[in-house]
């Protein structure tokens, strides 16, 4: 039995799953555009899960420092390629970033292979059933690239600004480039010194 509960954010409504009552299998932040067509009753039995993250859930909107580990978590899907991604997703700090490339050097490392392509990497990272409690929206293109978000890339933006991981040189094909973009390099976090 899959339980369903809500949660309202500044960004939209959120939708949480659990497939079992006990790990959130699928998050996903409904924009308020789309809230029309939208029918979620709320129950008032809900499993503890969802209040469990409901709670993680404000002190993240509120600027805490939380971390994935803190929220039992069963993703819904994935190859096992994919779930190493997301495993890999939750070891960027919060309030940091880092690039598809980064993650295919580790992931190619840790395979004993000479490399892997970001792209692959990229769509692991898009099929991330749980958003921003899997930190997708840490990963960010070369040179600070904005690409891809399921989301899209005003609510990408908003949850790196929440963690004041936004900088100047971030751009997008729909964002005007900053001024200093080509004085600064991203700072980006590798992989390797968390292992």
């Amino acid at each position: 039995m899959a339980f369903v509960s809500q949660y309202l954010s500044s960004l939209g409504l959120i939708i949480l799953e659990s497939d079992d009552g006990n790990a959130i299998s699928s998050l996903h932040i409904i924009k308020e555009k789309q809230l029309h067509p939208l029918l979620c009753p709320r129950e008032s039995n809900e499993p503890k899960i969802f209040t469990r993250t409901k709670i993680w859930l404000d002190a993240y909107f509120s600027g805490e420092k939380v971390s994935p580990k803190d929220i039992p978590l069963a993703p819904r899907g994935g190859s096992s390629f994919a779930r190493s991604i997301w495993n890999m997703l939750c070891l960027i700090p919060y309030g940091e970033t880092t690039t598809y490339g980064e993650l295919a050097k580790s992931i190619a490392a840790e395979r004993g292979l000479k490399k892997m392509s970001a792209q692959a990497i990229g769509g692991a990272v898009g099929s991330n059933p749980i958003a921003i409690i899997i930190p997708c929206h840490r990963v960010i293109g070369a040179k600070g690239n904005l690409t891809g978000f399921g989301g899209g890339l005003d609510l990408k933006i908003k949850l790196l600004q929440i963690e004041k991981a936004y900088k100047p040189y971030f751009f997008a094909p729909n964002i005007k480039k900053s001024n200093n973009h080509h004085k600064k390099e991203p700072k980006q976090m590798h992989l390797d010194a968390i292992a």
